[in-house]
């Protein structure tokens, strides 16, 4: 790029005045300082959004991962994907954090070191390129001018004779008196000497050109060069730079980035079909433990707790939740991440086991509020997230987009009870909907 700017530029050097591009060139290497960090800052800009947006994905699909009814292995390696996007948006803000850091310092002190503002305005710089190819030019401008004012007098003086000429041609033709005749060709005469002199002296001022001509050649040279050295600095500083800034925004060769994907490959192998289902055998299946019905001696502890339920289910609003086996997923899913193999029990597992069903989450009488205390009603309007079809009589079904009414706290176990906006009044999973309030 230097080498063909520099041929280009020595052509129009020789010309008075010409220099003016190569002077231009030091107020565009500040300008182009300034585009530089522009463009740094709108690409650290993308990527502190393209990280903020990983970040609200992966939290939005966490949480509805973790209220929806995948278990075992497989919700741990779709985790894994949520993981991913987290720990890549922590690498991108990084790049982020050096773009506007370490890469847009090294450009403004750069810039700060290499143009120094005059208090008139313009930069240092500047004043001293122009001032030094002008200084260069100037004696061989000022030949050069003489050597105009001589070709202008030349030409006038060869105008001048041909003109006298052709007057006198059309003075013999017309057959004038002779003392005309005389005087025009005593002008002719006298252009021709003033042709002459003005040759002789065009020609000598152009000779006195070519002798001072090397010397401005070199001397411009040697100002050229300086202005050469000093756009080379910036164009080297600007390669470096750049390349620095590909090393900040290429993340392939960061051990944590690699990391992230080994790890991400690994979870996601480790997903197991047929330990999932083991799992849910165990905790939802035939081989859940199991309390079987056994002959009991009344007592007086157990007229308390049958009492105590009896007055519990005066108090539920008659709805009846029965075969649902969301519902223990939810509640199983704690022990499932912490060891797929460790079954803990919870309270629909006692429930069920007190009931002597081995393959149903909800109590004796198939109603998981049955004994638990009723909270106060809420109304609160919502919309479905996704299509729900109710499994059973009790739960309503609707279509994504569709608004219902939230008519309670959502339970232990991730249902709501919600009402149709055709009336009907049934149960269904508090993460299909979300609030419109």
């Amino acid at each position: 790029n230097l080498k063909a700017y520099e041929d280009i530029l020595k052509i129009s050097l020789v010309r008075v005045g010409n220099y003016k591009r190569a002077v231009k060139r030091v107020d565009d290497g500040n300008r182009l300082c300034n585009d530089l960090m522009n463009c740094l800052h709108e690409r650290a800009r993308i990527e502190k959004s393209y990280a903020t947006q990983l970040t609200e994905w992966a939290k939005r699909w966490r949480q509805l991962v973790e209220k929806g009814p995948q278990y075992g292995t497989v919700e741990r390696a779709w985790f894994a994907l949520m993981t991913e996007a987290e720990k890549v948006s922590d690498l991108h803000m990084e790049v982020k954090a050096a773009l506007t850091g370490e890469d847009l310092e090294k450009v403004k002190n750069w810039q700060k070191d290499a143009y120094h503002k005059q208090m008139i305005g313009g930069f240092k710089e500047t004043k001293e390129a122009e001032d030094g190819f002008r200084k260069a030019q100037k004696p061989w401008a000022k030949k050069l001018k003489e050597v105009d004012v001589m070709k202008k007098a030349y030409h006038n003086a060869c105008k001048e004779e041909k003109t006298a000429t052709s007057r006198e041609n059309s003075s013999k033709l017309e057959n004038n008196n002779p003392e005309a005749q005389k005087k025009l060709q005593e002008k002719v005469e006298k252009c021709q000497q003033e042709v002459q002199k003005t040759q002789e002296r065009y020609s000598k001022a152009l000779e006195e050109l070519d002798k001072v001509t090397p010397q401005y050649m070199e001397n411009m040279e040697q100002v050229f060069e300086q202005w050469q050295q000093f756009e080379d600095k910036r164009l080297r500083f600007f390669r470096e730079l750049l390349l620095g800034v590909k090393q900040h925004l290429d993340l392939s060769p960061n051990h944590k980035y690699s990391t992230v994907y080994h790890t991400l490959e690994d979870t996601l192998q480790a997903a197991d079909a047929q330990e999932d289902l083991r799992w849910f055998r165990s905790n939802h299946g035939p081989g859940m433990p199991m309390n079987w019905p056994q002959f009991e001696e009344w007592s007086m502890d157990l007229n308390r707790t049958l009492s105590r339920r009896e007055t519990m289910r005066k108090h539920t609003d008659g709805v009846t939740l029965t075969g649902i086996s969301q519902t223990t997923e939810q509640t199983s899913k704690a022990s499932s991440s912490s060891s797929a193999g460790t079954v803990e029990k919870t309270a629909a597992d006692r429930s069920d086991e007190e009931a002597g069903n081995p393959f149903a989450s909800a109590n004796a009488n198939g109603n998981p509020f049955e004994d638990e205390p009723s909270s106060a009603e809420v109304c609160v309007p919502v919309r479905a997230l996704y299509d729900y079809d109710g499994q059973e009589q009790d739960e309503l079904t609707f279509k994504a987009g569709d608004q219902l009414m939230k008519m309670g706290e959502e339970d232990e176990q991730g249902w709501c009870k919600g009402r149709l906006s055709d009336g009907t009044v049934g149960l269904y999973p508090a993460n299909y909907v979300e609030d419109l309030e």
